[in-house]
């Protein structure tokens, strides 16, 4: 027979018997791909806002040296997380826990222990992407929202995130598309992901390179998926780049002021007239 043919027919043969599992497989890596991304940001998030929260050597003693401390804090776990493999920290934080606590305290379930491994190093990630982030905003932004006499967390909230939140949008989808592949790695732990459901067919089946095949197009397929929902959802933060000059109000500028098409309707400031 030939061995493409022979390859089709293995192929068909494992998804008629393992089609089940293989789903199952893909629901596990999806899920906590996408969870652990989200919660992953949140962390990075977080570690971002604080090591960008200005100092000066007018503020009190105690407000530098707390602010010192959680940088320090947080330089020490990005590097840890961003220096060791993956799968590695998982054995460290599923196995060092019953280690250290001499077998008193485990994990309640795989997912929970998965999860915190995997939130915790798409954190690490996301921290120097959102201080990145923050720093790329035009520092006439911070001057101008404090000229104005915004706070802080004013400035923050409302004029420096959703334009960092933007420039970061590509990276987000990026660690979602890494966590989605490095997912794999949980099965050292005994998590049912994709990559695990594979190994369960072959010490089944010994056919290797056929269920090789199922999960390259399976891992192919989500990847792909995932990048055009992102793609469309950077789409939709940009907004509509149609524009129309305003000249004929007397209070707009004689260069004239733009409108904006919103939902596919003409929009702009009440009493200005597009052309």
């Amino acid at each position: 027979m030939d061995k493409s043919a022979a390859l089709g027919s293995d192929i068909l043969g494992l998804l008629a018997n393992n089609y089940g599992a293989y789903l199952n497989g893909m629901k596990n890596t999806i899920v906590l791909a996408v969870i652990c991304t989200a919660v992953g940001c949140i962390i990075g998030l977080l570690c971002g806002i604080l090591q960008t929260i200005p100092t000066a050597k007018s503020d009190n003693v105690i407000k530098r040296f707390f602010l010192w401390l959680i940088r320090a804090i947080i330089r020490i776990y990005v590097e840890v997380f961003r220096g060791t493999p993956m799968i590695l920290q998982a054995v460290f934080i599923y196995y060092g826990l019953p280690y250290f606590t001499n077998n008193s305290v485990h994990f309640p379930s795989l997912w929970l222990a998965a999860f915190v491994v995997v939130s915790i190093n798409t954190g690490a990630y996301m921290a120097e992407t959102v201080r990145g982030g923050i720093l790329s905003v035009d520092p006439g932004q911070t001057e101008g929202a404090k000229a104005i006499g915004m706070t802080h967390f004013q400035t923050m909230s409302g004029v420096i995130l959703p334009q960092a939140l933007r420039n970061i949008m590509p990276q987000i989808g990026n660690n979602l598309i890494i966590n989605i592949k490095d997912t794999a790695v949980m099965f050292i732990i005994g998590f049912t992901e994709l990559f695990a459901t594979h190994k369960a067919v072959v010490g089944l089946t010994f056919k290797y390179f056929p269920s090789a095949t199922i999960e390259m197009v399976a891992y192919l397929f989500l990847t792909v998926v995932c990048s055009v929902i992102l793609r469309w959802i950077e789409n939709r933060m940009d907004g509509d780049d149609s524009f129309n000059l305003a000249t004929t109000d007397t209070l707009a500028h004689t260069s004239g002021m733009p409108l904006y098409r919103k939902n596919g309707k003409r929009g702009g400031m009440p009493g200005l007239k597009g052309r």
